[in-house]
C-alpha cells in the first residue's frame, strides 16, 4: 500500500514517520532525498549553483541550506526554480526505493509538500499531521531558533492547513502529548495494515 505522509513545517511529521517506521512501515523521506540529490559532487548541486551562484556553497563545497532558504522562502519564482531542479531528481529516487520495498509492505512517502505538488491522488491513503499555525510558529522559535518573520515566511510558502486537510484521508492532530500522538498513529497504522 502506498501512503503519502505530509504536514506543515514543525507539525511533527518527522515524529509520525519515526513511529510508523517503528511499526514496520517502509518510510521514504523526501527531505533526506532532497538533501541527497544536492549533496557535494552531484549533478543536482551543480545545477543549483548554476542557478543561484557560488554564494550558495559552504567553504567546504556543500550546499549552504540557510542561504538558499533565505533566497527562496521570500521569492516564489526563485523557490519554483529550485523545486524544478530538485523535485524531478527526488521523484526518480522515490520510484527506485519504492520498487525495492518488500511485497505487501506499507510504503510511506514522507513528503512535506504533498498538497502543493498535486500528487496526493496517486496514493492509496494520505496522512496529514496537523497543528494550528501559531503552534508551528512557537515550535520554530523554540526548537529551531528562527525569528518570527522567518517562521511565518516558511509557513506562508507552504500549503495552508485547509489545503493539506483537503487531500487527507486521515488527519493526525499533534497538539497533545507524545503518547497521544503515538496512540493515534498506531490506530491509523492498524487500519491501513488491515486493508
Amino acid at each position: 500500500m502506498r501512503v503519502g505522509l505530509t504536514g506543515g513545517i514543525a507539525s511533527g511529521k518527522s515524529t509520525v514517520a519515526g513511529i510508523l517506521a517503528g511499526l514496520g512501515a517502509v518510510v521514504i523521506d523526501a527531505d533526506q532525498l532532497a538533501r541527497d540529490v544536492v549533496a557535494r559532487g552531484t549533478p543536482g548541486l551543480a545545477r543549483v549553483v548554476e542557478l543561484f551562484g557560488p554564494e550558495v556553497l559552504t567553504p567546504e563545497g556543500d550546499l549552504d541550506r540557510p542561504t538558499v532558504g533565505r533566497i527562496v522562502f521570500g521569492d516564489e519564482a526563485q523557490r519554483k526554480a529550485l523545486e524544478a531542479i530538485v523535485h524531478p531528481l527526488v521523484f526518480e529516487r522515490y520510484a527506485a526505493l519504492e520498487e525495492g520495498a518488500p511485497a505487501g509492505a506499507l510504503v510511506v512517502h514522507d513528503i512535506p509538500l504533498l498538497a502543493e505538488s498535486g500528487r496526493a491522488e496517486g496514493f492509496d491513503a494520505v496522512l496529514v499531521v496537523d497543528v494550528p499555525v501559531e503552534t508551528q510558529v512557537e515550535r520554530m522559535l523554540r526548537d529551531r531558533g528562527m525569528t518570527r518573520e522567518d517562521a511565518e515566511a516558511r509557513i506562508a510558502a507552504q500549503a495552508t492547513r485547509e489545503q493539506r486537510r483537503a487531500v487527507a484521508t486521515h488527519v493526525i492532530e499533534n497538539t497533545g502529548t507524545l503518547a497521544e500522538l503515538r496512540a493515534r498513529v498506531e490506530q491509523v497504522h492498524a487500519e491501513l495494515a488491515s486493508r
